[in-house]
């Protein structure tokens, strides 16, 4: 009868731990369509703002630097 049980147990977690994993794999697919959205429209804001605030940061970052090591 101990043999029947451990069996009985071995099929049921292989049962659990295949339906485990079948819905791991499907949730780890994640939605692509939306991330890849989401990562072109960040790059075009980053390049709509680059090219009106370019100049500006860059002199920002110049004057940051120059305060910090000294040089003008």
């Amino acid at each position: 009868m101990t043999s029947l049980r451990a069996a009985y147990q071995v099929v049921v977690f292989t049962i659990v731990a295949q339906l485990l994993a079948a819905a791991t794999r499907r949730r780890d697919r994640g939605d692509v369509p939306g991330w890849v959205l989401i990562t072109v429209m960040t790059a075009g804001l980053v390049s709509a703002l680059w090219i009106f605030a370019g100049p500006a940061l860059l002199e920002m970052l110049t004057s940051a630097l120059a305060s910090v090591t000294g040089k003008k």
